[in-house]
C-alpha cells in the first residue's frame, strides 16, 4: 500500500528540508525552528485524532484515537512548558508550514470518508505519519537541536512515538 499523500510531503519537508537549506549554504536548522516543527507535528496528529474521534464507532480505532490526543498534547505542553523557561520563541519555518498544508490535504481526505473506508486511511497515515515523523526525529530534529533539555524531551518523544507506530502498524494490520 502506498504511503498517504501527507506522510510524503511531511517526510520531504522534514528529511530534505533541512539537506536541501544545508546544501544552498543557508544556516542550519535552529532550536526555535526545531520546537515549531515539533509543536506542529504534535499539533497535528492531535487534530488528527479529534476528527477520528469524530467520525469512527470502531472501539480500537476510538482508543488509538485517545491515546494520540492524550499523549501529544501532554508532549506539546511539555515544550511550550521548556520553550517558556527557556526563554525561546518557536520560529515558523518552511517545514511547519509544509506540515500544516499537508495536514489540511489529509484531513480534507479523511472528511470525504465514513464507516470502515475511514477507520482503515485513518490508521494507515497513521503509520505513515509516526514512520516520518519518528525518521525525522532521529535523523535530522534530535541531532540539530543545540539545547540539552530540547534534546532531551525530542529523544523521550521519540520513544513514546515509536511505541504509536507499533501501535498504529498493528490497528492498520486488525482493520484490514
Amino acid at each position: 500500500m502506498n504511503k498517504p499523500l501527507f506522510a510524503l510531503v511531511l517526510g520531504m519537508a522534514l528529511v530534505a528540508g533541512p539537506a536541501i537549506q544545508a546544501r544552498a549554504a543557508a544556516p542550519a536548522i535552529n532550536d526555535a525552528q526545531i520546537a515549531h516543527i515539533a509543536y506542529t507535528a504534535g499539533a497535528i496528529d492531535v487534530a488528527a485524532a479529534k476528527q477520528a474521534l469524530q467520525k469512527s464507532h470502531d472501539p480500537a480505532v476510538r482508543a488509538f484515537a485517545e491515546e494520540m490526543a492524550r499523549d501529544h498534547a501532554a508532549v506539546n505542553e511539555q515544550a511550550l512548558a521548556l520553550v517558556k523557561k527557556l526563554g525561546v520563541t518557536p520560529e515558523d519555518n518552511a517545514t511547519s508550514q509544509s506540515l500544516s498544508a499537508a495536514a489540511a490535504a489529509e484531513e480534507k481526505k479523511l472528511a470525504a470518508l465514513d464507516g470502515d473506508a475511514f477507520d482503515q486511511a485513518y490508521a494507515a497515515n497513521e503509520v505513515a505519519f509516526h514512520q516520518t515523523v519518528n525518521g525525522a526525529l532521529s535523523g535530522t530534529l534530535i541531532p540539530s537541536a543545540r539545547n540539552a533539555e530540547l534534546k532531551s524531551l525530542l529523544e523521550t518523544g521519540l520513544k513514546l512515538f515509536q511505541s504509536h507506530q507499533m501501535h498504529a502498524e498493528h490497528l492498520a494490520q486488525s482493520l484490514k
